[in-house]
């Protein structure tokens, strides 16, 4: 009588242990998982870049082909639409207001929230917790509520259609999640390096500005590319409590309002034009920044 031996299986056809999942079928599944994944980034991707593109596309052209063509090249390229949105719709004024008011209410949203935060994640002392959650609830407070007490508050002070007075409302908006942002990143930082700084006899404050900060650049620049763009894109507050002294925002929407009556909507799209390049350009610059320092707060 004679047997026949049967194929040994390898490693890759052996049966998986009872109640585990073979390979193949997880390696299928992370396929799906990634496939599905690049589609919803690459629709996401189409969403922004699209109307931007039009945009930029729009601005070059006059009204009758913005709605005639609007995805054809303009016959004649009207740069003129810039000059105009910069001088007759006043894009210049505006900017202008808009780069004091951001420029102060970032750099001052920096220095204060990392301060703040950095003392409550490297001290510990009463009621520490407590604040950190007030910080944080700040977070969820919408803006709306305080709109009526603060435009009071800011007219008492004397402060209404200046620019420090809206300076010091950004920095306030700003602060919640500029302290919840660097509390997580200041807790990963080493603290070898802050004891022997006061070791060698550096004061808190020395250690503060010469050690912690220079090493929390990553967390430093990525806040402060989500301050910008939310300083920057803010419409409800300077509508509040800088009608006198409007910002880039407010300008677009007066412009829009202007151009449903003259229908030069060539202008108002050059308006946009110059309203969001700068802020593109920023992000493109510093992304690689963002990206790590987004995943270094992350890390523990």
């Amino acid at each position: 009588m004679t047997t026949t031996a049967l194929p040994k299986l390898g490693p890759e056809e052996a049966s998986p242990p009872a109640g585990e999942v073979p390979s193949w079928e997880r390696r299928r599944a992370d396929s799906a998982a990634t496939a599905l994944s690049h589609a919803v980034l690459a629709l996401w991707a189409l969403v922004v870049i699209v109307p931007f593109l039009w945009a930029l596309l729009a601005s070059v052209k006059d009204s009758r082909e913005i709605f005639g063509s609007p995805w054809r090249l303009p016959t004649e390229w009207h740069w003129s639409n810039f000059s105009d949105a910069w001088e007759r719709g006043r894009v210049g004024e505006y900017l202008l207001n808009s780069v004091i008011v951001v420029t102060g209410g970032v750099l001052l949203t920096m220095l204060f929230g990392s301060m703040v935060a950095y003392v409550l994640a490297r001290y510990e002392f009463r009621f520490n917790r407590l604040i950190y959650y007030v910080f944080a609830a700040g977070m969820m407070f919408p803006v709306f509520l305080a709109l009526v007490p603060l435009f009071f508050v800011v007219q008492g002070l004397g402060m209404l259609s200046t620019y420090h007075g809206l300076i010091l409302v950004y920095v306030a908006y700003s602060l919640p999640f500029t302290v919840f942002f660097m509390h997580a990143f200041f807790r990963t930082l080493p603290t070898e390096i802050a004891e022997a700084a006061v070791v060698d006899g550096c004061s808190h404050t020395g250690v503060f500005f010469r050690v912690m900060l220079p090493m929390a650049k990553p967390g430093l620049l990525s806040i402060g590319i989500f301050n910008v763009l939310g300083q920057w894109n803010q419409f409800v507050l300077p509508q509040f409590l800088s009608p006198e002294k409007p910002v880039l925002a407010q300008g677009i929407a007066s412009l829009l309002a202007q151009q449903r009556y003259e229908g030069d909507w060539g202008t108002l799209f050059a308006a946009l034009t110059i309203a969001m390049v700068p802020v593109v350009i920023v992000y493109l610059v510093f992304y690689r920044q963002i990206q790590a320092g987004l995943t270094a707060g992350t890390m523990k």
